[in-house]
């Protein structure tokens, strides 16, 4: 038998939260698929749409577990304490902000996106507070490396999700739009769990050396720009697809969605791990090069797999996950998995240089979010034209976060040779003086 030092080294804490990260992503599928099977293309769009919303606040939300995450670990004591407590404030007041105009807009939100009820965008508004809170909660959990809880967090949402939202579709059936985002709601309040308690207040005064908040809040505006612009590549696609055709084609579409961005939801385990073993990397002085590499390179063996696996069963992969009603949609596939792999791989580049204070990949992936947003309002005669302009803006936003990672390793090559050399001279410099 082994010893319970022989079992931490064989499972690590990491380990155990990327199983629990495959699980989560296991159980998010099931639930899409689920609600795919039982309601429709028709009905499952409007679903999708509070799905996507999701995926829009996550990503809002994921500016403010960012900051914790890398901010945690350089603040101690007392200044700590002031850190947590105004990232807090900040967080509940926008997420105030924003699930406030998503229930006053509620109305327009139903016409400009052609769903069958306004009252489930005033549900999943009251969620919104909800979210944010639990993403603070998150990021202190992944800043300090406490994998264990912040998979806890992680599984106990997505299991209440998929089994309250069953339950009301299976035992009410009715209004299902309002009954998907009664589900979403009552799972966020279980993502609270374990919550972590910081002693937050609105009047809280910490005695001790002022806080310099300028780093935390320059990293807050850069992430919450690249988060929008995760927003925007990630989900305008299926809003525009929602928006321009009609129900039954936009709940193919995002049928098609889902099983194409396997990819980068599996992806986005390694980027969770990636922020904070580069950050305490960096803040030792030790090469982040060789992890961000290994990183990479799990992603992108991913994405080729999966690609692969669309290209040459198309029809029996949609078939079993949805049904015999999608299958129209079978041959687009291989195709929308192409685009989100190359989006997938250039998020791990981003996400990299974010942790390094390098904040160009975040700027060239807003031109190119922009650009897709602008071409799929040119070009949407078809599903298959859609995918193909998210090809070739994917392609391009790949080849040059690629271009910028080689320049800024011969960059940082040269700093380093040139120090060596000036180092080297100094020397010898000072032994002639002897």
């Amino acid at each position: 038998m082994y010893s319970k030092i022989e079992k931490a080294k064989i499972i690590s804490p990491q380990q155990i939260f990327i199983l629990s990260v495959i699980i989560v992503n296991g159980g998010n599928y099931l639930y899409n698929l689920l609600l795919g099977r039982i309601l429709g293309p028709a009905q499952f769009a409007d679903a999708a749409i509070l799905i996507t919303l999701l995926l829009v606040t996550s990503f809002v939300a994921m500016t403010f577990q960012l900051t914790v995450t890398k901010f945690i670990t350089e603040f101690t004591g007392s200044k700590r304490d002031l850190f947590l407590n105004r990232i807090k404030g900040i967080a509940i007041a926008i997420s105030l902000i924003i699930g406030g105009l998503i229930a006053l807009f509620a109305n327009f939100l139903q016409e400009i996106f052609q769903t069958s009820s306004a009252g489930m965008f005033v549900v999943f508004a009251a969620g919104v507070p909800v979210y944010f809170l639990m993403s603070v909660n998150r990021g202190i959990y992944q800043g300090n490396k406490d994998f264990m809880k912040l998979a806890g967090t992680y599984q106990g949402e997505m299991l209440s999700r998929l089994l309250l939202t069953l339950a009301f579709l299976l035992l009410i059936g009715t209004n299902t739009s309002l009954l998907v985002a009664i589900g979403i709601l009552f799972s966020l309040f279980v993502g609270l769990v374990p919550f972590q308690k910081t002693g937050f207040s609105l009047n809280k005064k910490v005695h001790a050396e002022e806080l310099n908040f300028k780093p935390v809040a320059n990293f807050i505006f850069i992430t919450a720009f690249y988060e929008f612009t995760q927003i925007i590549i990630n989900n305008s696609d299926i809003l525009l697809v929602k928006h321009y055709f009609e129900p039954g084609e936009a709940g193919l579409y995002a049928s098609l969605a889902l099983i194409g961005r396997v990819v980068y939801f599996v992806a986005w385990m390694f980027v969770m791990i990636l922020l904070p073993t580069v950050v305490h990397l960096r803040k030792q002085g030790k090469n982040t090069t060789a992890v961000f590499l290994r990183y990479i390179s799990y992603v992108g063996a991913l994405a080729v797999s999966i690609v692969a696996l669309t290209f040459f069963y198309p029809q029996f992969i949609v078939s079993a996950m949805f049904g015999e009603a999608y299958l129209s949609i079978a041959p687009l596939l291989w195709k929308y998995a192409v685009a989100t792999s190359l989006f997938a791989v250039s998020n791990v580049f981003v996400y990299y240089f974010l942790s390094l204070d390098k904040y160009a990949p975040v700027v060239i992936s807003g031109l190119l979010g922009s650009a897709q947003v602008a071409s799929i309002i040119l070009f949407h005669q078809s599903l298959a034209q859609v995918v193909n302009v998210q090809i070739i803006l994917m392609t391009i936003l790949l080849v040059i976060q690629t271009v910028f990672f080689l320049l800024s390793q011969h960059k940082d090559h040269s700093s380093t040779v040139n120090y060596q050399q000036t180092k080297i001279l100094k020397q010898q410099v000072e032994l002639k003086d002897i």
